[in-house]
């Protein structure tokens, strides 16, 4: 494809520069095919994104060789979550018996990961990221979707591509231009998230708090604890009136061991709301157009796996794609289609499974009061330690995990000084 003035060409265009994009991104340049991340902001810091790394994703970069130069970044190890309900302690999950390199869910801003994965896309000649650009359009030509046009910081730019992937995200700009609207599966609960001061001894497992009316879910952090506290559907804004002391005394009371830090929350300001949304489209494409990822399918919190859904849809596009791709065969919607296959089923059976976790478990626990009494069947994973190997591989693994089969192309341009 031929570049005008004014526009760029590529064979793939990805919008959205988050864990789907950048790792398809990753995968295709990889494979020796032109791709271009476009990507609106002008860097990847932004707080309180899900910051999981699990083991399905550890296993892909091994596959990659990049997981030793991974794990040389700061990061944490989970290998066990436990939870207390009302009175009980439940042990969850034990990921030391996966059948994975990694046997540990990582915990890593996922800003870090991210430029991980830009600094090693760029080392391939074929890749381009675009940051600072909004995609806000579609380029249609008759009814094939055949590039975007985007905004810069200083210029209105087209991008032509043989294959558009939208990965922006659960308010993706381009489902919206492509007509696609997902059906809504819906969730009881959204969800205040904040950081709280980690002190020694405080141990290191993923822990959670269930009680009448209140669920508090902490995330080690190295120095600091990433907290959820997950509210009622639609009841963020009456807590913000109550201000910030009564939020304060409500989590000091449901866990005492962080009342002496709740200082530090010294306003709302302090606090990011997450709207919690569950759905997924119907049709994830048309002619020229895939979505992956969150575009394609929102998730709730639960078990923080919608990183790892997102990248296994990525993992399973360039799977199914690259080889086509570097050949320079047009992409078919019946290709497309392919992909939605793969991918559709662990997306539908991932959602019933966390929509069955949010009306059995957190809907009760919110609407409850007096105390709360964990379900029978999770009082069986104190005495019976098999039991937690279950939860580990469907949130460590997932289902149908996807291992790296596409292509490697030469690498002629590896050690070359990143492009921007």
């Amino acid at each position: 494809m031929t570049e005008e003035p004014g526009s760029l060409a590529c064979r793939c265009c990805i919008v959205g520069g988050g864990p789907a994009g950048m790792m398809l991104g990753l995968l295709l340049a990889r494979a020796g095919i032109d791709t271009i991340v476009v990507e609106k902001h002008a860097d990847f810091l932004r707080d309180f994104r899900g910051d999981t790394i699990h083991p399905s994703t550890l296993e892909a970069l091994n596959d990659l060789g990049l997981l030793t130069d991974f794990l040389k970044l700061p990061h944490s190890e989970v290998r066990s979550a436990r939870a207390e309900i009302g009175d009980v302690t439940i042990p969850l999950a034990d990921f030391t018996h996966l059948p994975t390199t990694a046997k540990f869910v990582a915990f890593m801003p996922q800003w870090d990961f991210l430029d991980f994965l830009a600094a090693r896309a760029k080392i391939y000649p074929g890749f381009r990221l675009m940051m600072s650009t909004r995609a806000d359009g579609l380029i249609l030509d008759e009814d094939r979707v055949a590039g975007i046009r985007a905004e810069g910081e200083d210029s209105r730019r087209e991008i032509r591509a043989d294959l558009v992937i939208a990965a922006d995200g659960r308010h993706s700009t381009l489902r919206e231009a492509a007509g696609f609207v997902p059906d809504e599966i819906g969730a009881p609960m959204d969800v205040l998230w904040f950081r709280l001061p980690r002190h020694v001894g405080d141990g290191d497992a993923v822990f959670a708090r269930i009680d009448a009316g209140q669920i508090l879910v902490r995330f080690n952090r190295g120095d600091y604890w990433q907290c959820a506290y997950v509210i009622p559907k639609g009841s963020a804004r009456a807590l913000e009136a109550e201000g910030i002391d009564v939020l304060r005394r409500r989590m000091a009371a449901l866990a005492p061991v962080i009342a002496d830090r709740l200082g530090t929350l010294e306003s709302f300001d302090d606090v990011k709301l997450l709207t919690v949304a569950v759905d997924r489209l119907p049709l994830w494409h048309r002619p020229g157009l895939l979505c992956i990822g969150d575009a394609a399918h929102a998730m709730s919190p639960v078990g923080g796996v919608g990183i790892n859904l997102a990248i296994q849809d990525a993992i399973a596009t360039a799977n199914l794609l690259a080889e086509p791709l570097a050949r320079g065969d047009s992409i078919t919607d019946r290709d497309l289609a392919m992909v939605q296959k793969r991918r559709a089923w662990p997306t539908k059976a991932t959602q019933a499974m966390q929509v069955f976790f949010q009306n059995n478990l957190v809907s009760r626990a919110l609407a409850a009061s007096g105390k709360f009494e964990p379900p029978w069947v999770l009082r069986l994973f104190v005495y019976f330690p098999i039991l937690r190997r279950l939860p580990a591989r469907l949130i460590g693994i997932g289902v149908r995990p996807e291992r790296v089969t596409s292509p490697c192309a030469s690498t002629s341009g590896a050690g070359q000084p990143p492009r921007s």
